[in-house]
């Protein structure tokens, strides 16, 4: 599609009902994640940002392991609605990013600036934010549909060892992403006049 960029912005939004009938190649999507990796910026440029994708399987394996753990906390009578979603929501799509940050980084950076120390790991997570923002749209301007989750800490243990994650990596986010089935709800916004001042 390449859309300029506050048109990508305007056209990123959370697509629930997705599937695996997708329409670009894996290369172009391994490539689009490649570049977020390389060209998003960092705090002192410490590049702390770590991405995983899963793809296949390997997504699939992803999600079977989040319904497993979560079979584990959710009562019998309540799963068969968390299932649906995680069959139907997740599983379905065509792929997983997960985003992790190395906590290995952050720390030498709070040992070389150690009146930084208390804002690293508070910068350590806009950096996070900021390549879940720019690979949410850079594949959303593929024709792919995503969104966010959050399942850490809840499948941490199990991930890390699936795909040998290190240690020193913190989870922070999941983008699940596949070919969009529908279109999202209509967005509401604030007025504008609540959430920017201009000054002249």
């Amino acid at each position: 599609m390449k859309r300029d960029f506050i048109e990508a912005i305007k056209h990123r939004r959370s697509y629930y009902s997705i599937d695996n009938n997708v329409k670009v190649s894996d290369k172009e999507i391994e490539k689009v994640v490649e570049d977020v990796v390389l060209h998003v910026p960092s705090a002192f440029n410490s590049q702390s940002s770590r991405l995983v994708l899963l793809l296949g399987d390997s997504h699939k394996k992803l999600w079977s392991i989040v319904k497993e753990e979560l079979r584990k906390i959710v009562p019998a009578e309540n799963f068969k609605a968390t299932e649906d979603k995680i069959d139907y929501c997740f599983a379905a799509g065509h792929g997983t990013i997960l985003f992790y940050e190395d906590t290995s980084v952050v720390k030498g950076l709070q040992d070389s600036f150690p009146s930084y120390a208390a804002n690293f790991p508070v910068w350590s997570e806009h950096t996070s934010a900021m390549h879940q923002f720019a690979a949410w749209t850079a594949l959303e301007d593929l024709g792919l549909g995503g969104s966010l989750q959050h399942y850490h800490p809840l499948i941490d243990a199990e991930v890390a060892k699936t795909w040998d994650i290190p240690a020193e990596w913190k989870l922070t986010a999941q983008l699940v992403f596949g070919n969009p089935l529908q279109e999202p709800g209509e967005k509401a916004f604030e007025p504008i006049e609540k959430r920017l001042k201009i000054y002249k």
